[in-house]
């Protein structure tokens, strides 16, 4: 038996609730999603739970857009433990795969302990796995088990457990907003809010502070905040631009844009001695870098061939050289953490898309058919990217797998939603 237990840094994210973004719509899905049944958890305890923590598993597996989960008044018996499953019956509604478990209430808060069964060959994949939370914290236990599950079955790591954040704006009331939000947009909080704009959200590597561009100060100024404390501080204030923050894989660096020589330029920041290094040096204009995985050279996006395309400079020589050729615009350039892929947003025939270069052929597909698509952000698996995009005239965000099989909508409630920052492991 494997026993887990969810880090208290989960109550960072302890802020106050506002409101969320909407459920998730599935707009698009594989063809022959995997059929999985997650019997609702037995419970042992006096309080009633505040969460559906299957339910929640359930949907989580759901909107990957690669499982279908059956419902539970469909389902022909409620086992709890492995001694209690009859394969014949999940057979014979379709499921190739089972999760069951039960949940108790202990001192600390909830301990759940979980089986994943592969219907067809009647076996085992997990046999038992026991996670503890706090008494706030089932639907961290949730977004857990959806992991373990879906790992388990797809080799790929699940991204259940991650966060995103998001700039909310309500231009109507000169307010915006950095929010931070689960990955299925639940549990939505505010880390800060303005009267003037918020731009360019970008988390730490470890995932404990964000950086971003705020004009509070009349002039665009670049900010870093720890997520727990909520203590800011501001890193640069140089006349003319100052934006699109982007962390080192190291998280001691920040690479960014400044126009304090006359011209949008390419810098780093070294974050412990404030040490600015500039990167580029052209007439064109240099903007929203990112760092490759190795952290040696630094992607960005230039006009200086005439329309913008992305560039990657290297640091220990500065060489330059150029990485987009198809099409007349390409920019926001993200790379998968594997390295191999190159995100960007991609304009053709006047739309703007959210596209998908390979790194070593060079082949560039479009993944997206809505229109205005900005900001793209790579899930730290690799399988998903959010985006921000219009639908009615107002800003949701959105998300695509990288082999564009599953597409999925996140709506707000409330505001424009824009620029998207999909977190790391919070390992």
């Amino acid at each position: 038996m494997k026993k887990y237990c969810i880090a208290l840094w989960l109550c960072c994210f302890s802020l106050l609730a506002t409101a969320q973004l909407q459920t998730i719509e599935i707009t698009e899905g594989v063809d022959n999603p995997t059929v999985i049944a997650i019997v609702p958890f037995n419970y042992i305890g006096q309080s009633p739970l505040n969460e559906n923590v299957s339910q929640i598993i359930s949907n989580d597996l759901r909107n990957s857009g690669q499982f279908r989960a059956l419902k539970p008044d469909s389902m022909l018996s409620f086992p709890a433990a492995a001694r209690d499953v009859v394969y014949r019956d999940w057979r014979l509604l379709g499921s190739e795969y089972l999760v069951i478990g039960s949940i108790k209430s202990i001192a600390t808060g909830y301990s759940l302990s979980f089986s994943l069964f592969d219907v067809l060959s009647q076996r085992a994949i997990i046999p038992t796995e026991t996670v503890e939370v706090g008494p706030n914290n089932l639907r961290d236990m949730a977004h857990f088990v959806s992991d373990r599950v879906f790992e388990a079955i797809t080799g790929i790591r699940g991204a259940f457990s991650t966060r995103i954040l998001y700039i909310e704006a309500k231009r109507e009331a000169n307010l915006y907003r950095l929010m931070v939000a689960d990955a299925d947009g639940a549990r939505a909080r505010e880390l800060y809010s303005s009267s003037q704009p918020l731009l360019s959200p970008a988390w730490s590597p470890d995932g404990k502070s964000v950086a971003y561009v705020s004009f509070e100060t009349s002039r665009p100024a670049i900010f870093r905040q720890n997520i727990a404390s909520g203590q800011r501080e501001q890193l640069t204030n140089f006349r003319g631009l100052n934006g699109a923050p982007a962390w080192s894989p190291d998280g001691r660096k920040l690479a960014l844009v400044l126009s304090k020589d006359g011209n949008p330029e390419i810098y780093t920041l070294d974050l412990a001695s404030k040490r600015f290094t500039r990167l580029t040096n052209h007439f064109g204009i240099d903007t929203e870098p990112t760092w490759a995985v190795d952290g040696q050279s630094v992607i960005f996006t230039s006009n200086r061939g005439g329309k913008p395309q992305i560039y990657q400079v290297r640091l220990a020589s500065g060489q330059v050289e150029r990485l987009t050729f198809e099409g007349d615009y390409n920019a926001r350039a993200q790379l998968s953490p594997d390295g191999k892929s190159l995100v960007v947003v991609h304009r053709n025939n006047g739309v703007f898309h959210i596209a998908l270069q390979d790194m070593k052929t060079g082949d560039l597909r479009v993944l997206t058919q809505t229109n205005l698509d900005e900001s793209p952000s790579i899930a730290p698996n690799g399988a998903m990217l959010i985006y921000a995009t219009q639908v009615g005239g107002k800003g949701i965000l959105a998300a695509v797998s990288l082999d564009a099989g599953v597409k999925f909508r996140l709506p707000s409630r409330s505001g424009d939603i824009r620029e998207p920052a999909w977190s790391p492991y919070f390992d």
